[in-house]
């Protein structure tokens, strides 16, 4: 996903003269050619995300279209403030694009880690937060929306899916599947995994990379049984408003398999980690058994 994003920065610079990037110290050496030939509208500003934001705001004010790149705990926890009191209170259109989500970058431990970011965007009113699970869905969601006038939260990851790539579009869930007993809700980069264990059997799974808004419709109209298992590669609960929203009224019974909500301070590599936090094939497929067992 990150060579595809550079990929469309390399275009986008040159062919678009409203466009602006700004990095922090990531991403360099992919677009070099860019950064030596437009330093007015493609800058390296260092490690400063808080100050990139503002920058970034201000050339959206002046009309232009900004879009930052940086590693996400940085870009969306350093930055609060500024994506409360400049991107969202001022209703600015910016292209937030985050790499390292949740444990994609296991040497470098906590400080890197970013299973929050979900959540943390969802609760300021305004933002957007896409989570493709391909590069393909990337440049389409990318396409679809960098001109859309809202601060919007990309969650780009270095493990995407490989079996399955569909279309996508913004703010709506795919179905991939109909069934009766239980709706298996898949975020992003876990498709694959899921429907390594649910592909023929008695169960719709929707595949979710526009977290938000939140296509409730959907969920709505492809629930029969009102058991619900959030499969989704960040804290457990995250979505948990938007599924209750959705279903009002109704009788619900919901599972999740996702981060637990705490500090990571195990050591390992990204499958190990995704092993030991039990987002794999066999505890999808636990769950599942057990939600549509009761």
């Amino acid at each position: 996903m990150r060579r595809a994003f550079l990929g469309k920065i390399r275009e986008m610079i040159p062919a678009e003269p409203d466009t602006v990037f700004f990095t922090v110290d990531i991403g360099m050496w992919a677009i070099r050619e860019v950064l030596r030939d437009y330093p007015e509208r493609c800058t390296n500003v260092g490690i400063y995300e808080d100050g990139m934001f503002s920058i970034a705001a201000g050339m959206a004010k002046r009309g232009l279209v900004p879009t930052v790149f940086g590693i996400q705990p940085y870009l969306i926890e350093r930055t609060l403030e500024q994506i409360k009191m400049d991107l969202a209170y001022q209703k600015l259109g910016i292209n937030v694009v985050g790499t390292g989500a949740a444990v994609d970058y296991p040497k470098y431990g906590y400080s890197h880690y970013c299973a929050e970011d979900v959540q943390i965007i969802k609760s300021i009113p305004g933002c957007e937060f896409i989570a493709p699970g391909t590069a393909k869905q990337f440049l389409q969601l990318f396409e679809q929306t960098y001109r859309n006038g809202h601060p919007t939260f990309f969650r780009i990851s270095d493990h995407p899916n490989v079996k399955y790539d569909e279309d996508v579009t913004f703010g709506k869930a795919n179905v991939l599947q109909k069934g009766q007993k239980a709706t298996i809700i898949a975020v992003s980069v876990m498709l694959d995994a899921v429907m390594d264990v649910c592909k023929g059997k008695d169960v719709t799974v929707l595949h979710y990379t526009t977290l938000e808004p939140f296509d409730r419709e959907t969920l709505a109209q492809n629930c029969p049984s009102g058991k619900v298992l959030i499969v989704e590669p960040e804290y457990e609960g995250s979505l948990l408003f938007d599924v209750h929203k959705a279903l009002a009224g109704r009788a619900i019974r919901v599972e999740h398999v996702a981060f637990p909500r705490e500090i990571f301070r195990n050591y390992g590599t990204y499958n190990e980690k995704m092993e030991h936090y039990g987002l794999t094939p066999d505890k999808i497929h636990e769950v599942l058994e057990r939600l549509c067992a009761e």
